[in-house]
C-alpha cells in the first residue's frame, strides 16, 4: 500500500518502511509525527484519490534527523565593471521513516 501525502509545499510518494527528506517539521528526533495530508491512496491496481484530501487517511512517521543539505552556492558577477558577489544557501530538513500508512 502506498500513498501521495503533501508535507512543506511539495508532494511525495510514501509507503511503510521508506525513508524520505521533507521541508523541516518542527519535532525532535525519534517523534511520532502524523500526516493527515493525504492525495491519494493505492494498492495494487486499485486508487483512491481525494477531493483533495481523502477522508480518514493518514500516514504515520517517525523522525530519524534533523539536518541540513549541501551547501548552493551563488555568484554574481557584472563583466567589466568590477562587481562580484558570493553567497549561499543551506536548506533545512527532517528525515522521516514511514512506519505505516492507514486508510
Amino acid at each position: 500500500m502506498y500513498a501521495v501525502i503533501k508535507t512543506g509545499g511539495k508532494q511525495y510518494k510514501v509507503a511503510a518502511g521508506e525513508n524520505i527528506k521533507v521541508e523541516q517539521i518542527a519535532a525532535d528526533v525519534g517523534q511520532e509525527v502524523v500526516l493527515d495530508q493525504v492525495l491519494a491512496i493505492g494498492s495494487g491496481t486499485e486508487l483512491k484519490v481525494g477531493t483533495p484530501w481523502v477522508s480518514g487517511a493518514s500516514v504515520k512517521a517517525t523522525v530519524v534527523a534533523q539536518g541540513k543539505h549541501d551547501k548552493v552556492r551563488i555568484f554574481k558577477m557584472r563583466r567589466r565593471k568590477h562587481y562580484q558577489k558570493h553567497g549561499g544557501h543551506r536548506q533545512a530538513y527532517t528525515e522521516l521513516q514511514i512506519s505505516s500508512v492507514s486508510a
